[in-house]
C-alpha cells in the first residue's frame, strides 16, 4: 500500500495508470479472497507482493517510460541502456518474466496442496502462468481495440514492436519454467525424489 500510495502521488499519466491498476485491484481482491479461505505461506504471499510492487512502478511511467536509465546513471555514473546496447525501454519485460518467476513457484504450491503429484503440478502452474498471461494479452488488444490510437499505444506499452505480445508470454513462461524447477529440484532435496513422486509431503518448500 506504502508503494501503490507512492507511485500515486502527482501522476504523469493519471488515466493510463489508472487503467494498468485495475488489475491491481482485481488482484489485490482476490489475494485477501484467497487468504480468507486457506492462508497464503509467507513467502508465497511475498512473492506476490513482490510482483506488484514492480507493477505498481511500472505502472507510474506506463511502463514505456520508466527512468531506469536515470536511476543507474545517479547510481553508477552509466546508463544502462547505453551500456546493454537497448533501443527500447526493457522494463515491460523485466515484469513479464517476474510474473513467471513470482507466481510460478505460487501456483506450484497450491497445486501440491490442492493434491497433485509433483509431474502433473509442476506442468500445470507453468500452464496456467501461459494462459494467464495470453489472457493478459488479449485484454490488451481488447483495450486497443476501444481507445484512440494514440491511447492505445501508450496503454500497451508496445513501442514499435510487432511481436510485444509474444515476447511478453515467451518471458513469463520462461520465468515460470525455471522458477517451478528450482522449486521442484529444491522440493526433491528435502524430500527424496521417490517420496516427493508418490505422496503430497507434510511440509512442502515455502515458495
Amino acid at each position: 500500500m506504502l508503494v501503490l500510495g507512492a507511485t500515486w502521488w502527482r501522476p504523469i499519466y493519471p488515466v493510463e495508470q489508472a487503467l494498468h491498476h485495475s488489475l491491481t485491484v482485481a488482484g489485490v481482491i482476490a489475494l485477501v479472497l484467497v487468504q480468507r479461505r486457506r492462508l497464503l505461506p509467507y513467502s508465497s504471499f511475498l512473492l506476490i507482493l513482490i510482483f506488484l510492487t514492480l507493477h505498481s512502478v511500472a505502472a507510474r511511467w506506463i511502463y514505456s517510460f520508466v527512468p531506469y536509465d536515470d536511476w543507474t546513471q545517479a547510481l553508477f555514473g552509466m546508463r544502462l541502456s547505453e551500456v546493454l546496447g537497448w533501443e527500447r525501454n526493457h522494463f515491460d519485460r523485466l515484469v513479464h518474466l517476474s510474473y513467471g518467476l513470482c507466481f510460478g513457484p505460487v501456483l506450484f504450491r497450491r497445486l501440491l496442496d490442492a493434491g497433485l503429484r509433483v509431474r502433473w503440478a509442476a506442468p500445470t502452474a507453468v500452464e496456467l502462468v501461459l494462459s494467464t498471461s495470453a489472457v493478459y494479452e488479449l485484454f490488451e488488444w481488447a483495450i486497443a481495440m476501444t481507445l484512440a490510437p494514440g491511447a492505445a499505444e501508450a496503454y500497451n506499452g508496445q513501442q514499435g514492436d510487432m511481436w510485444d505480445a509474444h515476447k511478453d508470454m515467451a518471458l513469463a513462461t520462461g520465468g515460470a519454467v525455471l522458477a517451478v524447477t528450482i522449486a521442484v529440484l529444491l522440493l526433491r532435496r528435502r524430500s527424496g525424489p521417490a517420496v516427493t513422486d508418490r505422496i503430497r509431503p507434510p511440509t512442502v518448500i515455502d515458495t
